[in-house]
């Protein structure tokens, strides 16, 4: 859990409150049967966290928020992640909608939709991800043309968390239809209420992260008034940026929930005994829980500072939110496997839940971008900060003995020529 050190008073309170929540309020059969896909979409947890005011943090309390920082909202993500991705992102889903809303949305979009979103009263989704997309979300081919006040909506959506229960979803569609539009000048975001054209036609088998509805939208000339327009016409790049921010660092932050996983793991460490000793004894296992909760501090820790950044404005926030989002995930991956491996075989069985964090985590790794996306991300923000970057700092290659021999350093047009020409 985070620690007192790096806390305010206000996030301590908050982390005491929503553990409370966590303990007394989410029966242990709901999790259960949220993985056994008994339940299609917890709604009624939903409805839960509202009544405890603990749905979107962030925002202004005008509409239903606590006005809160990053850095509270991460500390309650890691609390609410002991409970398995589904139910995290249940949690974090009005924080990542409801971003698009509270930064860009009309007052009367904030009334009709936000206030409803984080009273509980309104199931939100986001729909992202196209059949033949991934990962290349400019190239969005769902369309939305306008005729005159109204949105004409045709294309797919895949992979929405939600789609079978949700009753809003955040939905971009290309709606520049020019031939030479740049890619960041085609798409536009709109809001999309369930109703006639709209609908749920496949539902995923998942290995983990089950019970929350995931499944393939469809939409066939959905009429949607053009009042539901987020932001600019064809600003859908603009929204979809600022979205990265929650989508990524939720994503980071509920993956420290991981923790719950080591924690039963060290405990059964110190009960199961083998030749004599408690298991704990053997540099085997003892170091794996070294080497697991090092991880785990270094994963927390870089999440809150990412948290701050974006608090601050800092410059380096997309990098430090991606970094944040690959680490913390990576993390989750192998603390969770580290779990298993320190409780051998019945790690591997349903008598304890470790094999469902397993499945659950692995998700992580792939949903909100790939991180193969975030080290797209990091390199590139990284080497826009050295090349573009300040030079009021030490020059540091002028340590060197032989600094001065410049023609060493780098080859122009002209030596290249002559190491060839030689």
């Amino acid at each position: 859990m985070f620690y007192e050190t790096l806390m305010t008073e206000e996030e301590k309170n908050l982390q005491q409150e929503v553990r409370q929540f966590v303990r007394e309020e989410v029966p242990h059969d709901l999790v259960r049967a949220l993985d056994h896909d008994e339940i299609q979409y917890p709604r009624e947890f939903v409805e839960k966290l509202a009544a405890h005011n603990l749905l979107g943090l962030r925002f202004d309390p005008l509409w239903g928020g606590r006005g809160l920082p990053w850095t509270a909202e991460v500390v309650a993500e890691e609390e609410i992640g002991v409970l398995g991705t589904t139910l995290g992102c249940a949690f974090v889903m009005p924080s990542i909608v409801g971003e698009a809303l509270h930064v860009f949305g009309t007052e009367e979009q904030k009334e009709r939709y936000l206030k409803p979103i984080l009273k509980g009263e309104l199931i939100c989704a986001e729909a992202l991800t196209e059949p033949r997309g991934g990962s290349d979300f400019f190239g969005a081919t769902s369309r939305a043309e306008l005729k005159g006040d109204t949105f004409v909506i045709n294309g797919q959506k895949r992979f929405v968390v939600g789609a079978t229960e949700a009753d809003l979803f955040l939905v971009y569609c290309r709606t520049n239809f020019e031939e030479d539009a740049h890619k960041h000048q085609r798409i536009s975001a709109i809001m999309v209420e369930r109703g006639p054209g709209v609908t749920s036609e496949y539902q995923y088998g998942l290995m983990g992260t089950r019970g929350g509805g995931t499944g393939r939208l469809v939409f066939r000339n959905v009429e949607v008034p053009i009042e539901n327009l987020i932001g600019e016409m064809h600003g859908g790049a603009e929204v979809f940026n600022q979205m990265m921010i929650p989508e990524r660092l939720t994503s980071a932050a509920s993956s420290l929930g991981v923790r719950a996983a080591l924690e039963i793991a060290a405990r059964y460490s110190d009960k199961r005994r083998a030749f004599g000793e408690k298991i704990r004894r053997f540099q085997a296992v003892s170091f794996m829980v070294a080497e697991a909760i090092t991880q785990l501090d270094a994963a927390r820790a870089m999440v809150y500072m990412a948290a701050l950044a974006v608090d601050r404005g800092s410059p380096n926030r997309r990098r430090l939110v991606s970094q944040a989002k690959k680490f913390a995930t990576d993390t989750a991956w192998e603390v969770s496997n580290k779990a298993m491996q320190i409780m051998g075989g019945i790690g591997y069985t349903e008598i304890y839940p470790i094999e469902r964090m397993v499945r659950d985590f692995r998700l992580t790794q792939i949903w909100t971008g790939t991180n193969e996306v975030m080290n797209l991300m990091i390199q590139h923000e990284y080497y826009k900060e050295v090349l573009e970057g300040s030079r009021n700092q030490r020059n540091v290659e002028l340590d060197a003995a032989d600094c001065d021999a410049q023609d060493e350093k780098c080859f122009t047009d002209e030596d290249m020529w002559l190491v060839h020409g030689a």
